[in-house]
């Protein structure tokens, strides 16, 4: 039984990457979009109280979406050259973190919103894409979005976002930059693992800029569920 659990389990969590392999950027959205409003639908009530699932629910159905390792160098620009193998993986676990916790509030906390979705079809030799949407909202002016997305070895992932021209990841760069000046990579590594343990209490601002962007994004993924498979 033991056995046949963790086959389950092993296949469940491979299927993201099945249908990257499979589908077009765009189609891999709309894939896992289906699997996380279905998963909402299903335990909604326990979602909404219990922070530990919602994390669960970003960390198995969202996260895999997501090229951790290249948006970590992003964040930490041409200081990702001075840190080690080690510490670019500490650095990446740590960031990794920290995203997981701020996007799992956009999971409770999502109200609707209307979202134009372009289809991408990429060449088979491409190896990155943009892939744009449109949020429509009552009362407020159009956003443009972007998702940026490279061909890996497990298929597309997503290694930023834009909205109205802006980089997310970007938020987080001068917080970054200043841990780096003031104790080097140890001292960034360090301030991650602090502030992930508090709860994130030392990245209010940076956070609040990324959770304000990633209701955007959750927004996304509803309207994909609704106007299903193009």
């Amino acid at each position: 039984m033991i056995a046949k659990y963790a086959l389950f389990l092993a296949l469940a969590l491979a299927a993201p990457a099945a249908l990257a392999h499979k589908g077009a950027p765009d189609a891999l959205l709309r894939a896992v979009a289906i699997e996380v409003i279905d998963a909402i639908k299903q335990d909604q009530g326990r979602l909404a109280s219990d922070p530990a699932k919602i994390a669960a629910l970003v960390e198995t159905r969202i996260a895999p979406m997501f090229d951790f390792v290249h948006m970590t160098r992003l964040a930490t620009a041409r200081n990702w050259r001075l840190a080690t193998p080690v510490q670019q993986r500490l650095l990446t676990a740590e960031f990794k973190t920290l995203l997981v916790r701020t996007y799992s509030p956009v999971l409770s906390g999502y109200r609707d919103q209307v979202i134009e979705f372009r289809s991408v079809r990429p060449e088979a030799s491409d190896t990155e894409v943009t892939v744009k949407a449109e949020l429509r909202q009552t009362g407020k002016e159009r956003v443009n979005l972007a998702f940026e997305m490279e061909k890996t070895r497990t298929g597309w992932k997503i290694y930023d976002v834009k909205l109205a021209g802006v980089r997310v990841i970007a938020s987080y760069r001068d917080v970054f930059a200043e841990q780096v000046s003031d104790g080097g990579i140890d001292g960034l590594i360090k301030f991650l693992v602090d502030g992930n343990r508090q709860g994130g209490s030392r990245f209010d601002s940076a956070r609040s800029v990324f959770l304000e962007k990633s209701r955007l994004l959750f927004a996304i993924f509803h309207n994909l569920l609704r106007r299903g498979p193009q």
